[in-house]
């Protein structure tokens, strides 16, 4: 592959392979780093050493900590995170947080060490082929065996990162190569001849997808984190409010769009509201924006919009027609197709239309979303946690949640007035994603309100990184949601496999105790009557904050979209 380098250093220096990585990452204007130091990688570690002032490590209490950690500063920020890690266990560890990057398209660049290249493939200590292993869940990785190849690969590894759908990169180099010296040149990458990032734009498809859409009578959006990552939020905004078509989000492309706009009707999807679920299987053109048709969105791909003209505008070639079959695909940046669909489309109103899923929303409003955020008697409900930090933040908070219930949960209730608000593991799904993210995410964006909201379960995964916070005195406000269960899973066994509880049942530790043990300050509540004061005084707190809130231990997330099934065939009980 042909690879063009733009000049940035104007001298040569003479240095380590080891000094080059880290010349090599500020060349690439990185403030920030997460990762573990181990036998492999201690070249790079004694070479950053020299440069504490410019780049900021953050020392992780685990690899996949150091990684999530890196995912939620790329999502809170739009830069690219870095992560360190040594050979063998140290880049194994990393493998969950590549995997769920590469489905949620966070771009990160990690970099691992490796055994000296004579050693390689003896079976030496702390060896494995990461290269290899990493391969299905990157979108670019590499073995660097010489120290010269070190500036290059990693400016090919920043270029594929941030560059189109973004991903996550591997660069395993050698021990060897960390301590041989050579001449360094640093030149950025600006395009690899057998790698384009974004297809050109058809205007001929953009003219046809304007056409549907002008003589569409029940048109429909389903918008995802494309908008985000393409920076065309104000785009987005200009279309819909152009062509006044209602617009559903998918889990990740939650603040893209303020969630008091007129047009936002909601979440699609298995847990996702009741109208744009019900209503999918009515309209007559289906328009997805930068979003993945996957399983939780669809249901049953059988009876799935199968009345509709579907237009999907994707970065990504490989996405379109993957699950549904698509009549005008739109492929391009959205921030330049989105513009260009807005010129060709007329100025429409669908009031009786977007009328449709307000009707909807009364109904699940009635049935779901009442006694979810005021009951008045029984257990706490994650909902009225979720509704009572709402009143504080006002939607200007950064949301960060693991996976499970309370996700569903607050991903449903939670406002957002901004972009860049929602953090949350998508595609892959990964418990114990939530609190080193949420670390990230505020050391990204540290003026900036970060909430953590986490399941009893997901916490205890990745419980260590309250290490980290305490370490790096992050500000981070982390709420458990205690159902002493791991409620989702329990969830699908009361309602499909008859009350079976089997291995879902907590036996939980004292988390307030746990916290204080990491100088991190904690409250525990149960009861109605002091939820508001304690949310005043954890959100009012200067420091980061744990407060428990034991929720009612067998309550369920409606609506929900039973697996297989149709979307149409939602439930609200």
């Amino acid at each position: 592959m042909e690879v063009v380098l733009k000049p940035t250093t104007e001298t040569k220096l003479h240095i380590s392979g080891a000094q080059a990585v880290i010349r090599s990452l500020l060349a690439e204007q990185i403030k920030m780093i997460f990762g573990y130091p181990g036998g492999a990688i201690m070249p790079v570690y004694d070479a950053l050493y020299d440069f504490q002032e410019e780049l900021q490590h953050i020392l992780t209490r685990h690899e996949q900590g150091a990684i999530h950690a890196a995912q939620g500063y790329a999502r809170a920020t739009g830069k690219v995170g870095v992560v360190l890690a040594t050979s063998g266990p140290g880049a194994t560890n990393l493998i969950t947080g590549i995997a769920d990057a590469m489905i949620d398209s966070t771009p990160l660049v990690c970099i691992t060490g490796q055994v000296g290249s004579s050693l390689l493939g003896s079976d030496a200590f702390q060896e494995t082929d990461i290269v290899s292993i990493s391969m299905p869940v990157t979108k670019w990785n590499c073995q660097v065996t010489k120290a010269e190849d070190i500036p290059s690969a990693l400016a090919k590894a920043f270029y594929i990162a941030k560059s189109g759908r973004p991903g996550p990169v591997l660069v395993d180099i050698t021990k060897d190569a960390q301590f041989e010296a050579f001449d360094f040149e640093y030149r950025k990458c600006v395009e690899i001849r057998s790698y384009k990032p974004a297809p050109v734009l058809d205007l001929l498809q953009v003219k046809k997808a304007a056409a549907l859409i002008n003589e569409a009578q029940r048109p429909m959006i389903l918008f995802g984190q494309g908008i985000i990552l393409g920076k065309a939020e104000e785009e987005f905004r200009q279309f819909i409010e152009k062509t006044g078509i209602p617009s559903a989000w998918t889990l990740l492309g939650l603040s893209a769009l303020p969630t008091d706009h007129p047009l936002n009707v909601g979440m699609l999807g298995m847990h996702g509201n009741y109208g744009p679920n019900k209503l999918t299987n009515e309209c007559d053109v289906l328009i997805a924006i930068g979003m993945r048709f996957d399983d939780r969105v669809t249901g049953n791909l059988d009876h799935y919009a199968k009345q509709a003209k579907v237009i999907h505008l994707d970065i990504d070639p490989s996405e379109v027609n993957k699950n549904v079959k698509v009549d005008v695909p739109v492929l391009g940046d959205c921030k330049e197709t989105l513009s260009a669909l807005t010129k060709c489309v007329r100025l429409k109103s669908h009031r009786t239309w977007l009328e449709e899923f307000r009707a909807f929303d009364a109904i699940e409003q009635d049935k779901v979303i009442a006694g979810e955020l005021n009951p008045t008697e029984g257990p706490l409900k994650m909902g009225e946690v979720i509704n009572q930090i709402n009143a504080f933040t006002k939607g200007d908070a950064i949301l960060v949640t693991d996976v499970g219930q309370h996700q569903m949960v607050a991903c449903r209730y939670t406002r957002f007035n901004q972009t860049k608000s929602n953090i949350t593991s998508g595609g892959l799904g990964t418990m114990g994603f939530c609190l080193p993210a949420a670390l990230g995410a505020k050391l990204g964006a540290p003026d900036r309100e970060v909430i953590a909201v986490i399941g009893d379960g997901g916490f205890q995964m990745t419980i260590q990184e309250l290490g980290t916070i305490f370490q790096t005195q992050a500000a981070v406000k982390i709420v458990i949601l205690n159902n002493n269960f791991l409620g989702m899973v329990r969830q699908w066994q009361q309602l499909f496999f008859d009350k079976r509880y089997s291995s879902t049942e907590l036996v939980n530790p004292d988390f307030v105790k746990i916290a204080e043990g990491y100088g991190i300050k904690g409250k525990s509540i149960e009861d109605r009557e002091v939820l508001n004061e304690s949310i005043k005084e954890m959100l009012a707190y200067d420091g980061s904050f744990l407060l428990e809130v034991k929720v009612g231990k067998e309550d369920n997330v409606f609506p929900m979209v039973p697996s297989g099934a149709s979307v149409s065939d939602i439930r609200l009980s």
